[in-house]
C-alpha cells in the first residue's frame, strides 16, 4: 500500500502465453516517471490478451484468445493476481475484447464474430453461464479478411445507456441494448466499405466518437447521440503522413481525458500519430507521429492522470513509456518494461 494507507497504482499486463507471454503481468506505475516496475506474472490462463478491470478495481477480467473462448476472473486486492473460480466459455471463438457494462462481461469474439454476455455475481465474480450471444452476419470486399463478421470491440457508451460492437469484417458499428440479460441490436451503422473498423473511442464531450480503421489505415469521426442511440459518420482522416511504406495496420487508440488529443497506434509502421480535434470535436489534424519504442504496437493506454502514453509492443515484447506533452499531445519516449508478447495494458 502506499503512504497513507492509499493502493499504490498498478498496470496491469496482458500478453499471448502461445507465443512465449507469461500471462497477466503487474507492475507498479513510478506517480512521477511513469515507469514500470514487474511485480509479479500469473500464467494460469491462456492467451489472456486482453484485460478489462470492475468499478470498484478488484476484480480484473480477460479473455482467454483461444479458438474456444473463455473468460477468467481474478481478484486484485494485492500485487499478485489471484485466479477465482473457472473459466467461462463465451460461446464463442477468438474474444479479442471484453468490457464491464449493466452488471455484464460482454466479449467481443473475432473468430466467430459475435458478442457475448457473461453475468457478474454482487461480488463481482462470474455467474458462470453466457446469458446472450449475439452473432453479427455479413462480409466486406477486403478478402480474405472480411469473408464474414469480425467483431473486435465491444465497450458500453458514455451514458452506460448503450453497448457498443465494433466489427472488422461488416465495416460496421452495432449499437446494442441488454435487457434481461439479453443483447439486441438497436441500429447497425454502416461505415466505408474495406475499411475494416476495429476500435472506437468516445471523446470526453460524449458527443462524438472516433473509430480507427485497421485496413485503410484511416480514423472515422462520428457524431453520437446517447438519447436515440445512433452513430452518424461525418469523415476518415488518415492517420499516417503519405502512403506506407510495407504494413500499415493501426490498432489502439486512446483520447486524452480534456479531449484535446487522439492517438492510434500503427502495426508495420511501429508508430504512433497524434492528432488533434478541432473545437467542435468533429475534425482531426494529424500533428505528429513518433515511433512507439518497439515492434507491432498492439495497444495504447492512458494512466488515470492523462500525463503518461503506454504502448504495448507484441512482437519485440515490451511496453514502452511516454511522458505527453501538455501543449502540442507528442509523447516523448520515457522507458521501457519487458513484456513478452504484450497485448495490452489496464491501470487499477
Amino acid at each position: 500500500m502506499a503512504d497513507g494507507g492509499r493502493r499504490r497504482q498498478r498496470a496491469f499486463i496482458g500478453s499471448f502465453t502461445a507465443a512465449g507471454g507469461l500471462g497477466v503481468v503487474t507492475a507498479a506505475v513510478d506517480p512521477v516517471s511513469g515507469a514500470l516496475t514487474v511485480l509479479s506474472a500469473v500464467d494460469g490462463v491462456p492467451d489472456p490478451s486482453y484485460l478489462a478491470l470492475s468499478p470498484t478495481l478488484e476484480t480484473l477480467y480477460a479473455v482467454s484468445e483461444t479458438a474456444e473462448g473463455a473468460v477468467a476472473a481474478y481478484r486484485v486486492t494485492g500485487d499478485k493476481p489471484e485466479l477465482t473460480g473457472d473459466l467461462v466459455p463465451v460461446g464463442g471463438s477468438g474474444p479479442t475484447h471484453l468490457s464491464v457494462f449493466a452488471g455484464h462481461v460482454l466479449t467481443a469474439n473475432y473468430g466467430s464474430g459475435s458478442v457475448s454476455a457473461i453475468p457478474l455475481r454482487a461480488d463481482g465474480a462470474l455467474a458462470g453461464t453466457v446469458s446472450s450471444v449475439l452473432q453479427h452476419t455479413g462480409s466486406g470486399p477486403h478478402t480474405p479478411r472480411q469473408h464474414g463478421p469480425h467483431a473486435h470491440q465491444v465497450q458500453p457508451d458514455p451514458s452506460g445507456r448503450w453497448a457498443v460492437s465494433i466489427d472488422l469484417g461488416t465495416d460496421s458499428v452495432r449499437v446494442c441494448a441488454l435487457e434481461g440479460g439479453t443483447l439486441t441490436v438497436h441500429r447497425e451503422i454502416a461505415l466505408r466499405p474495406g475499411s475494416g473498423p476495429r476500435h472506437l473511442a468516445f471523446h470526453p464531450g460524449g458527443e462524438h466518437a472516433y473509430v480507427v480503421n485497421e485496413l485503410a489505415p484511416t480514423v472515422t469521426v462520428c457524431r453520437w447521440d446517447a438519447a436515440e442511440g445512433a452513430l452518424r459518420p461525418v469523415g476518415e482522416i488518415p492517420v499516417l503522413t503519405g502512403v506506407p511504406d510495407g504494413d500499415a495496420y493501426p490498432s489502439g487508440i486512446v483520447v486524452s481525458p480534456d479531449g484535446r488529443f487522439v492517438w492510434i497506434a500503427t502495426r508495420g509502421q511501429d508508430v504512433v500519430s497524434v492528432l488533434t480535434p478541432d473545437a467542435m470535436g468533429e475534425g482531426l489534424r494529424l500533428v505528429a507521429t513518433v515511433a512507439c519504442g518497439g515492434t507491432w504496437p498492439r495497444a495504447l493506454a492512458l494512466d488515470p492522470s492523462g500525463r503518461f502514453l503506454y504502448c504495448a509492443n507484441e512482437r519485440s515484447g515490451d511496453v514502452t513509456w511516454f511522458a505527453v506533452d501538455p501543449d502540442t499531445g507528442v509523447p516523448r519516449r520515457g522507458g521501457s518494461v519487458d513484456a513478452p508478447a504484450a497485448s495490452c495494458v489496464v491501470f487499477g
